[in-house]
């Protein structure tokens, strides 16, 4: 994968409308109209961001007679994830670390004492 398939594919997630987009296509494949009432977006707008998604090979968009329909794509979004993997490790890493060293830290600490009055 290069570089710029990575940079297409988190451009186009760094959108929520976008992400919506795709989360909705989760479900199943959805018309321009059916997005636009999803949404509440005019059909332009919402044609604006499938062309991106389309772009990022997000989405595929297959013409049926009239109707064109979109649905996911999940093979850049495989992508990105194995580039992300090795970071969520070195954080799930660091931060486990940092649990123990604060469970070492409390330990240490003398518990408070209450006194009465």
């Amino acid at each position: 994968m290069t570089e710029d398939t990575l940079t297409r594919t988190f451009r186009a997630l760094a959108d929520p409308t976008r992400r919506g987009i795709l989360s909705r296509l989760r479900a199943g494949d959805a018309t321009v109209g059916e997005l636009v009432s999803a949404f509440d977006l005019s059909q332009p707008a919402i044609s604006k961001h499938l062309k991106v998604l389309e772009a990022a090979h997000l989405i595929r968009r297959t013409r049926h007679a009239q109707w064109r329909s979109s649905a996911i794509d999940p093979e850049p979004l495989r992508d990105a994830w194995a580039w992300l993997t090795p970071y969520r490790a070195l954080w799930d890493a660091r931060l486990g670390r940092l649990d123990a060293h604060l469970a070492d830290a409390q330990k240490d600490e003398p518990c408070p004492t209450t006194t009465s009055t």
